[in-house]
């Protein structure tokens, strides 16, 4: 499965590879080095943490060039005026809680709940991408929960680069 990336998302994984590989990985090594001349391994809380900082560079460093060599480019340009495009602030109804909330359509990479910013992959990102407003759509959550939503507003977004990728 190949995930469905904008073109900013690719050079935005790319500066961060760039500078984890040629900058943090360095530093990191150094701390290693450091951390071992302390003498002791097996008290040294220094060296630990600095291994485990190696490990998670390292980590993502990997994902980060799987993410790029198997990622699906797409448009993140604005579609259809009328309905609901990729990076638009949606403001949805949310009938059983009887309330307004206001998302963000974003690609998988960008996704962070708390922030209102939802993945297009996601059941809420899934049931109103494509839509307009004053559609009531049905957002299937899994085989036993559904609930419905309403769009009540628009507001055309572009992929403006001030949207952060997700770290881990």
């Amino acid at each position: 499965m190949h995930d469905e990336l904008t073109a900013v998302d690719i050079q935005k994984m790319k500066e961060e590879l760039e500078y984890r590989s040629n900058v943090l990985r360095h530093k990191i090594i150094e701390d290693v080095q450091t951390a071992r001349a302390f003498g002791d391994l097996s008290e040294n809380f220094e060296y630990k943490a600095a291994k485990q900082e190696k490990r998670r560079n390292d980590s993502r460093i990997r994902y980060l060039e799987r993410m790029i060599k198997t990622a699906h480019v797409i448009d993140g340009t604005v579609t259809d005026e009328d309905t609901v495009g990729l990076f638009d602030k949606v403001t949805i109804y949310m009938e059983e809680d009887d309330e307004e909330e206001v998302i963000q359509l974003v690609t998988t990479l960008r996704q962070n709940p708390l922030k209102g910013l939802i993945s297009k992959e996601s059941p809420v990102g899934k049931a109103v991408l494509g839509h307009k407003i004053g559609d009531r759509v049905k957002v299937e959550v899994n085989a036993d929960y559904s609930y419905y939503v309403e769009i009540r507003a628009i507001e055309k977004g572009v992929d403006d680069d001030s949207l952060e990728i997700s770290r881990y």
